[in-house]
């Protein structure tokens, strides 16, 4: 109990807000929650009507076994238009699962 009273408790520790709750816009985005059944036709086409797609739409797969690992990731043009298919996207059914829609990492 002594550490808890010798420290100065006055001052919040607060992280940068940014770093914990949103990511910097990107082009590419990461669809999670993919039925095993999408592939990438029907990812692309679900997501094209939101901007121009760079031919970077990929399902991941296993290597062993060819099957959906059940996400995948998307390449706009633009980053508005990522944005606003981020926007429109999270959280709709896509082959009957909902997916999740974020930026993807960077590297």
């Amino acid at each position: 109990m002594q550490y808890l009273r010798s420290r100065n408790l006055s001052k919040p520790f607060l992280l940068p807000s940014r770093k914990l709750f949103t990511r910097p816009a990107s082009t590419r985005l990461f669809v999670g929650g993919l039925s095993y059944d999408t592939n990438e036709a029907v990812l692309k086409a679900a997501f094209e009507q939101h901007g121009e797609i760079i031919e970077a739409v990929k399902v991941i797969c296993d290597r062993m076994s060819g099957k959906s690992k059940g996400f995948g990731f998307v390449q706009f043009t633009l980053e508005t238009e990522a944005t606003t298919a981020l926007q429109k996207m999270d959280d709709q059914l896509l082959d009957g699962r909902n997916i999740r829609v974020d930026y993807a990492n960077k590297g």
